[in-house]
């Protein structure tokens, strides 16, 4: 988990890259950027903020043959052992950078590279750098006073609430790749940045094998669960999955299966579902890892627990407590109507 909040940018260098498809230039500045209190607030806030409204997926530096090779890794080394080195390794940043914007949907951009102090990641301090690009410009008003009248000047700028690319690099792991955050808010180049400037593949920890677990589960809820039984079935499948995570520290298969899965018919159906579909998920193979309290939050925030009907009426079921749910929720069927119909017990309606 990570927490920006006492982050410290020590350094600043500003860059240009074009693109070079286009025959697009490359400006590298001499010097690095000469901070102040205001500018150094609004960057922190510009930078910082994509990272803490985004999921934690983490990455890793990779390169076929060895991660010494994976020139990212090469020059964030060098710019680690030695601080004081960070404007110069910028510029070779900037322009490995300028070397894959050769495709014609990237957009040039300023490229900003930082150096960072006082990261908190899982409770240690470490050091990091921030590698981070504007590329959409956007028309503002500026307004001038000319005689006895006011004017409105038409300007470009960047939008300083949404950056476009980012990623943090952790002084961690350097053996493994580092550990890497990375934010894109631009689909339209997805692998110019991650793949093609970074050389980066998902860091498979516990959290990734927490979350890739339960997105994997909540397939095999809609495509199995749902035809095989009802949308309550369904929910409460995914009810008892999250509960499960959310009471355990690590996770083995078995057991998962024996608790969560209450029709035992679906055990050989979610085997199979996972032999075709496991791969898609990174989860072939895995059937035991330590459990990550975060993902399992954010995996709980986004479940869906609403039984939609075509009667135009929702029942929200609680995913805190499913034994509720399937307790005081049945379902029937009404011949005279030729209906399905939900019969709902309660003490009393609570005031909202």
């Amino acid at each position: 988990m990570i927490n920006l909040y006492a982050t410290q940018i020590e350094s600043l260098s500003l860059h240009r890259v074009g693109n070079k498809n286009k025959g697009e230039g490359i400006f590298l500045s001499a010097e690095p950027f000469r901070l102040n209190d205001e500018t150094s607030g609004l960057l922190k806030e510009y930078f910082f903020k994509p990272f803490r409204e985004k999921e934690e997926n983490y990455f890793r530096l990779a390169n076929e043959v060895d991660v010494e090779f994976n020139e990212i890794h090469k020059i964030v080394s060098d710019a680690f052992a030695d601080p004081s080195s960070i404007h110069n390794n910028s510029k070779k940043i900037a322009t490995h950078l300028f070397e894959q914007s050769n495709h014609p949907h990237i957009k040039n951009g300023e490229v900003y590279i930082a150096y960072l102090s006082g990261v908190l990641l899982d409770n240690e301090k470490v050091d990091a750098i921030g590698v981070f690009k504007s590329e959409l410009k956007h028309d503002f008003f500026q307004f001038e006073e000319k005689g006895s009248n006011l004017d409105i000047v038409i300007q470009q700028g960047i939008n300083i609430n949404k950056l476009d690319k980012g990623c943090l690099i952790f002084n961690i792991n350097k053996e493994e790749g580092y550990k890497v955050l990375s934010v894109d808010s631009n689909r339209y180049d997805a692998k110019y940045w991650i793949e093609n400037f970074l050389g980066a593949s998902a860091l498979t920890d516990e959290n990734f094998y927490t979350k890739s677990y339960l997105k994997f589960c909540q397939n095999f809820a809609k495509d199995v669960v749902l035809p095989a039984e009802d949308k309550q079935q369904e929910v409460l499948f995914m009810n008892r999955a999250v509960n499960h995570f959310a009471k355990n520290d690590a996770f083995e298969e078995s057991n998962f299966l024996n608790e969560v899965m209450e029709n035992p018919e679906l055990i050989p159906e979610f085997k199979n579902y996972k032999v075709e579909k496991g791969p898609k998920y990174s989860i072939e193979d895995v059937s035991n890892f330590d459990i990550a309290n975060k993902a399992v939050s954010d995996a709980r925030r986004k479940m869906k627990n609403v039984i939609n009907l075509d009667t135009h009426i929702q029942i929200k079921l609680d995913f805190i407590n499913p034994e509720s749910a399937q307790k005081f929720v049945e379902k029937g069927w009404d011949e005279e109507r030729q209906m399905y119909y939900y019969l709902v017990y309660f003490n009393k309606e609570e005031k909202s």
